[in-house]
């Protein structure tokens, strides 16, 4: 069964564009394990999609109208006229309620009354249509009303998402059209609705490649957006971004949330006496160190230089100062001289340090770090520790 998996999924990386890595194949599947930032981007973009087509809808359902009075008798038409304003005034809803706010949640609701809205009107009016012996340019305008499925279907493929989302969103449409045909049991020309049904199928499937594709790019791109270059951990403005996030999260549900500023001791000695090239050596070694012991949750990001954040989400003082001299007992790698890399830390603490916003957070950590420097560094230095 594994190498059964394994295949599929090789099979699939093969059909997606941009440069995943092996351990972020999955990331198309299920959304349960993207980062913080590539899931604040993502659920931006989909709400940002889910607004235009808002706003498409809300501006041309009721124009078809126009096309309903001139071929259908009065009474359906104006019942139909009716269910296309309640739609596209929920469609007008939908566009001014929802702002993107880079939460995944608001996201899912916004492209569920999406679908929702016209999956209804589908119903309603495939079950009013039938009620009526249409003919001539009539039954051909009233067969029309029985494509909205494929155009909601085919309009996924705009969406970058996973495996798992395209086929949680796919699946009431699906229902929504044998729904519709039960409802119908009787005149219901069941040949002709297999047919559709299964070319609803395919054209789920090729919406679900399309927008695992689209997720594809977006992971590259977000990857290579918010990683430092050289050493692979998170660039300054994406830990930035990281630790505002955090910082928000951890005020809202008053949790702990520790920082620390982590500064290579006489770094610059190293680029004059053996070069940038061995600098660069010396910084990849100890990002690959550190990250390699990190714990879970944390997140490091390169600030400049040889100066880096530490991330430490649910973390208070005490535990930081023991996560961070665990660290130090490791080592950050050595020097091209073979002596030890040492490092000045300053940790700074949410609730500890009263602080009340995230720069705050920095700025105390930065400060600290500096007096680890001028106390002999190679050391930490908390608000009541110094070891």
């Amino acid at each position: 069964m594994y190498r059964i998996t394994e295949a599929f999924w090789s099979r699939l990386a093969g059909l997606m564009p941009g440069e995943l890595k092996q351990n972020e194949l999955i990331w198309l599947a299920s959304p349960h394990q993207h980062l913080s930032l590539l899931t604040r981007r993502r659920a931006t973009m989909i709400v940002n999609r889910v607004r235009l087509f808002a706003f498409l809808f809300a501006v041309l359902t009721p124009l078809w109208s126009v096309i309903d009075l001139a071929v259908f008798p009065f009474p359906l038409w104006l019942n139909l006229a009716l269910m296309r304003l309640l739609a596209s005034a929920a469609f007008a809803s939908l566009l001014l309620y929802y702002r993107p706010n880079g939460n995944l949640f608001d996201a899912y609701r916004a492209m569920a009354l999406l679908f929702a809205i016209p999956t209804a009107f589908y119903v309603a009016s495939y079950t009013l249509l039938g009620y009526y012996q249409l003919s001539g340019i009539s039954a051909a305008i009233g067969a029309g009303y029985a494509f909205l499925p494929f155009v909601l279907l085919a309009g996924l493929a705009i969406f970058p998402l996973t495996l798992l989302e395209n086929l949680v969103l796919a699946s009431p449409i699906l229902i929504a059209q044998g729904i519709a045909g039960s409802l119908r049991w009787i005149s219901l020309d069941w040949p002709s609705f297999a047919g559709a049904f299964w070319l609803l199928v395919l054209i789920t499937g090729v919406s679900t490649l399309a927008g695992m594709s689209q997720l594809a790019f977006m992971i590259a791109l977000v990857g290579q957006a918010i990683r430092d270059p050289m050493t692979g951990v998170f660039s300054r403005s994406s830990g930035e971004e990281v630790l505002e996030l955090q910082f928000t999260i951890a005020s809202r549900s008053n949790a702990k949330l520790s920082l620390a500023f982590i500064d290579l001791d006489h770094f610059k000695a190293i680029n004059d006496r053996f070069g940038h090239e061995a600098g660069d050596k010396a910084l990849i070694g100890m990002t690959a160190i550190v990250s390699k012991n990190l714990r879970r949750g944390d997140m490091l990001a390169r600030w400049g230089g040889e100066e880096f954040l530490l991330i430490m989400p649910n973390t208070d003082l005490i535990q930081a100062e023991a996560a961070l001299l665990r660290l130090r007992s490791i080592g950050f790698g050595l020097r091209p001289d073979n002596a030890p890399l040492t490092a000045s830390i300053g940790i700074a603490e949410r609730s500890a340090d009263q602080a009340t916003e995230w720069k705050n957070l920095i700025e105390l950590a930065d400060q600290r770090m500096y007096l680890a420097k001028q106390g002999g560094r190679d050391r930490v230095l908390s608000r009541h520790a110094q070891v």
